[in-house]
């Protein structure tokens, strides 16, 4: 295990190249409203294989901030729809809501698992086989579509995997330590982590806004 100081050394670099991706992100989102909506699908696809493209790499613990950056602006086109669907049905105020839940939500969870002593690790195995159970959801949920009551659930099972992720990945950092080669990979998992939860978040508040 790393000293603490060569642990947290690197932990300002992964947060600055996460806040660059999420404002990355959110320029692309803005310019998907530009973007012909039959391309959404093609973007889609790109962005699945980048992610598993990211996913091969991790074994090797080294990523471009090139690919990393690439990949949040395509992410966040992709996710141009979603959010314009629910600030046509629920409205702007209650997305800006949901991203401020999200905000706080993450920066308490990260905030907790940057200082606890205890090493949340053992957390990875159940969050892995919990997310490979939502991704299979999602796909069956392309060909049978679930209830509103099925899909809130599954929303706050997603609320549930995506916050023990940030605490995982927050506490990883801390215990086991980040070095330079890996800033660019851990800043991804922290998008992902991010924008996820958002997503999980804001359909909860569209689905209970629906029913108002």
């Amino acid at each position: 295990m790393y000293s603490y100081q060569t642990t947290n050394q690197y932990l300002p670099s992964v947060l600055r190249t996460f806040a660059i991706s999420l404002a990355i992100a959110f320029a692309g989102t803005m310019t998907g409203v530009f973007v012909p909506p039959a391309l959404f699908l093609p973007l889609m696809i790109l962005e699945f294989a980048m992610l598993l493209g990211a996913f091969l790499l991790r074994r090797k613990k080294a990523m471009s901030y090139t690919f990393l950056y690439v990949f949040t602006f395509i992410s966040g086109l992709t996710t141009y729809p979603i959010v314009s669907h629910y600030v046509a049905t629920i409205g702007a105020n209650t997305v800006i809501m949901a991203l401020g839940t999200t905000t706080a939500v993450f920066a308490g969870l990260a905030i907790y698992a940057s200082t606890t002593k205890r090493d949340l690790s053992f957390l990875g195995g159940m969050l892995l086989a919990a997310l490979i159970a939502l991704i299979a959801i999602s796909i069956f949920n392309i060909f049978w579509p679930l209830s509103s009551t099925g899909m809130l659930a599954f929303s706050f099972i997603g609320v549930l995997v995506f916050s023990g992720y940030v605490l995982f990945d927050f506490n990883r950092m801390k215990h086991y330590g980040v070095s330079a080669e890996e800033v660019p990979l851990m800043a991804l998992n922290l998008y992902l982590d991010f924008i996820n939860l958002f997503i999980s978040i804001l359909r909860i508040f569209g689905i209970l806004g629906s029913r108002d």
